[in-house]
């Protein structure tokens, strides 16, 4: 049965969703709208792990292997505390998993192409707004945290929106980071970090946050993006390695700080209408999933509208999958915002402990328990862990053995 379908926002989301669609049926009539220019987008790089590039693998290989083969990789992280050059000992690195990199652009050339080639329309620097819905069987509101189309019926959707403390930047950069990195430079009003990682062969990505004492006490709540660039190049140089920060001016040639806004909505569609990416939930960037959960959504919802020819029933099952996949997920943000917001809480712990501690932001139980008590527990707990493997990978040899040894007896 042909379908018109119209995706209102031309992010990652939106067009991953109308290969799909084209993918299951070539026969759907299938319009992107985005209200910008092409090759105008907003960000440096975005990251995501394997088992994202698995998932697109099996979806839809084409896409999948041109997204791979234009990413970087890192096996490691990385964190440098205070000055490097008068403590090299406060830099500590450990084995992670394995991560990807790739520029925000690249992505939506890689989509954009893969989807015309498949027969979506894509109509650029084309604001649809709720006067003007485009006649479709189904409308995909896929323009991002500010959605216009959500915000028309708010109530309905039962929108709800919390602003984290710290403000925090996302800036560019010529450094190319061999792992994924973090840094914290103590001020004198107080602390400043910034994670970084690579995106392309000369290119990476580099998020800067503080508290918001720390914010107005080093001017940057005043500053222009050229005075605060330069403020944090100074800030950052041994980390950067002397490179350049590149930021994005607003009109007024103001620093783009913002404060995350954690968004969630009751419900995800109405009527005709569903939400998809960031219109219908957001999770704090430090756990870096956006894009990775962008893109679920669109397997999700073209899963269901696939198994189900009837649009409500449709919309209720990719709700409710999300949802339920999404928990966990959003308790770990949460959780990894809090351990930002709380850093005098670890920074003074020994580099190695004050990393490992780092790694288990997410956990519920850390907030309550004082950190080096907990570190114990977890390392005793992961020590724990590999006796029992041992003890698995073992038990079966010392059996033969001992029964070997008592035959000849």
């Amino acid at each position: 049965m042909c379908v018109k379908v119209a995706c209102v926002g031309g992010g990652p989301a939106g067009l991953y969703l109308s290969i799909l669609l084209k993918l299951r049926d070539p026969s759907h009539e299938i319009t992107v709208h985005e209200r910008d220019p092409e090759g105008a987008t907003y960000g440096w790089g975005v990251t995501y792990w394997r088992d994202l590039l698995d998932t697109l693998h099996e979806y839809d290989p084409e896409s999948a292997r041109a997204i791979g083969e234009s990413s970087v990789r890192w096996s490691e992280g990385v964190a440098h505390v205070r000055d490097l050059r008068a403590s090299p000992a406060l830099t500590t690195r450990r084995p992670g998993d394995e991560g990807r990199g790739i520029g925000r652009h690249r992505l939506l050339e890689i989509l954009a192409a893969r989807a015309r080639s498949l027969g979506v329309r894509l109509e650029f620097e084309h604001r649809i707004t709720p006067e003007n819905l485009p006649a479709a069987d189904l409308v995909v509101a896929g323009d991002g945290v500010h959605s216009a189309l959500r915000s028309r019926h708010a109530d309905h959707f039962g929108t709800e929106i919390s602003t984290g403390r710290n403000p925090y930047v996302w800036l560019g950069t010529s450094k190319v980071f061999d792992a994924f990195t973090f840094a914290f430079v103590e001020t004198e009003h107080g602390w400043i970090w910034c994670y970084g990682y690579g995106y392309g062969p000369e290119a990476g990505t580099c998020v800067v946050e503080c508290a918001p004492e720390t914010w107005t006490g080093l001017g940057l709540d005043t500053a222009n993006e050229a005075d605060a660039t330069a403020l944090l190049e100074k800030l950052f140089v041994d980390v950067l390695d002397g490179h350049p920060v590149i930021g994005r001016s607003g009109a007024d040639g103001s620093a783009q700080w913002q404060t995350f806004r954690t968004l969630t909505n009751r419900t995800w569609h109405r009527d005709n209408l569903v939400l998809l990416g960031d219109a219908a939930h957001t999770t704090h960037y430090s756990i870096g999933a956006g894009t990775t959960l962008a893109l679920e959504d669109a397997v999700a919802l073209a899963d269901a509208l696939h198994q189900h020819l009837a649009l409500p029933q449709a919309l209720a099952r990719y709700e409710r999958e999300r949802k339920q996949a999404l928990l966990s997920i959003q308790s770990a943000a949460r959780y990894s915002a809090r351990w930002y917001e709380n850093l005098p809480r670890y920074i003074d712990l020994p580099p190695h402990q004050m990393f490992a501690l780092l790694g288990q932001r997410h956990s519920p139980l850390l907030p309550h328990l004082p950190p080096r008590l907990y570190y114990r527990i977890d390392r005793a707990a992961g020590q724990l862990e590999v006796l029992r493997r041992l003890k698995r990978r073992l038990g079966p040899k010392v059996a033969r053995a001992v029964q070997a040894r008592a035959s000849r007896k």
